[in-house]
């Protein structure tokens, strides 16, 4: 069995794969002048395990190691920095921002630190949305708050006109932070500055909390969300508790990766069954999900179920719809098993109470925790590291407990999902003491 820990996909991956672009040859010394730096061929091995690293014939892969480097391609003092925040919100894109503008700021003297407002729409000028200048001044109290101060949208925005904007703004390089679709767009940014000739740089930093973008351990803002989820979980709990036959289920984030709801439920240990996208299952029948709540009912009398938004689509009509950014707008798999719940129990004459809790938002609006607010530190820092350094087209990834330059082009082949084969889900199955259901695949 795997671990998602480190979240190596089954990619064939070659050293041409992990290259790194840079817009120059690195010509200005950096202006910091505490700490160490790190040369371009620092590298750190993208797989460790047996498996991976000694296939015969095979060439071992390597990322680039993040960092500050001595020599820089931008000169800081005539350099602006931008920063657009794109997608849903999550808990620390605050405290990024403040990390990269102390960063620019006090480190390199950058000549400004540009806030796009309201994602790629404040790049289009009949949006009509001022573009906000950020000084150590105003911001060292942004990190206390939930959300994004520079707002932010989604859907797709014409890729010139964005590129047009940068050049009037006079931007060196900009810093993207966002998930899977934001790099997807990032990527044809960067493609269309390649084509221009331009030196304008393109610097992603990770931000969903589905915790679904590969060549990241975790991103920031998921323990967050997890632990502010078992709120819910425990509330879910105490009303279980208060009935006979009480069941509380809790629908929580993850459109296509269950991550949030199993870790909350592994850090909550009232937890009886987890559904999530990536394993499919049959609601009725021998081995069903509704065949095991009644074991567990009749045995213990109460259950609580934690249940992942993109869960049980397999199991209802497709709507059809994709939101602004592309993703399919998903069924209310909840709300059917919500009345399959009530319709099986009527006829076996079981009592039930049932008490659904969707905390939806709420998981993803609040501040960072501590140990979040501390890696988000790291990733805004770095991100201005690579900018500096003249690095375009990456991701700042983290890799066996290591952080490295990601190519956008790895990034987003597609996006990390549960191993049902892991040990990582056997951790969610041993928590939770849930068996593995029976398996429905046919879609409605």
């Amino acid at each position: 069995m795997r671990n998602n820990k480190d979240a190596i996909p089954d990619l064939a991956l070659t050293p041409e794969d992990t290259a790194v672009t840079t817009l120059g040859e690195p010509a200005c010394d950096s202006p910091k002048h505490v700490g160490t730096f790190v040369p371009d061929d620092a590298a750190v091995l993208v797989g460790i395990t047996r498996g991976s690293v000694s296939c015969a014939g095979s060439t071992p892969v390597f990322f680039e190691d993040a960092g500050p480097r001595q020599k820089i391609f931008f000169s800081p003092h005539k350099t602006k920095v931008a920063i657009v925040t794109c997608g849903g919100i999550c808990p620390g894109i605050n405290d990024v921002i403040r990390s990269i503008v102390m960063e620019a700021h006090h480190q390199y003297g950058a000549a400004a630190t540009l806030g796009i407002r309201y994602g790629l729409r404040g790049f289009i000028p009949a949006c009509r949305h001022d573009v906000l200048e950020f000084s150590p001044d105003n911001v060292p109290e942004i990190h206390q708050f939930g959300g994004t101060v520079l707002g932010s949208s989604r859907g797709p925005q014409p890729v010139d006109e964005i590129v047009d904007a940068m050049e009037r703004l006079g931007i060196g390089f900009c810093i993207f932070i966002g998930g899977v679709g934001t790099m997807r767009a990032a990527l044809a940014i960067q493609t269309e500055i390649a084509s221009r000739n331009l030196a304008i740089g393109i610097v992603c930093i990770p931000k969903t909390v589905d915790n679904d973008i590969h060549f990241v351990s975790r991103t920031f803002g998921f323990l967050t969300a997890a632990e502010q989820a078992t709120e819910s979980i425990a509330c879910a709990h105490v009303e279980a508790l208060g009935a006979p036959y009480g069941i509380g289920l809790v629908k929580l984030m993850g459109r296509q990766s269950g991550f949030i709801a199993a870790e909350a439920s592994m850090g909550l240990k009232h937890v009886n069954m987890v559904l999530v996208p990536e394993e499919p299952f049959s609601l009725t029948g021998p081995g069903g999900v509704l065949d095991v709540l009644e074991k567990r009912l009749r045995s213990r009398g109460h259950a609580v179920i934690v249940a992942a938004e993109g869960a049980g689509q397999h199991l209802i009509p497709r709507t059809g719809r994709f939101d602004p950014s592309g993703n399919p707008v998903l069924g209310d798999f909840c709300g059917l098993f919500a009345r399959e719940i009530k319709r099986h129990f009527k006829e076996q004459k079981l009592p039930i109470t049932l008490k659904s809790i969707d905390p939806s938002y709420i998981v993803r609006a609040v501040p960072a925790n501590t140990a979040d607010a501390v890696y988000c530190g790291f990733l805004g820092r770095l991100a201005v590291h690579a900018g500096m350094a003249g690095k375009t087209g990456i991701m700042i990834g983290s890799v066996n407990d290591h952080y490295v330059h990601v190519p956008l082009s790895l990034v987003t082949r597609e996006r990390k999902h549960i191993d049902i084969n892991s040990e990582y889900w056997q951790a969610v199955l041993d928590s939770t003491g849930q068996p593995r259901f029976a398996a429905q695949t046919d879609q409605p």
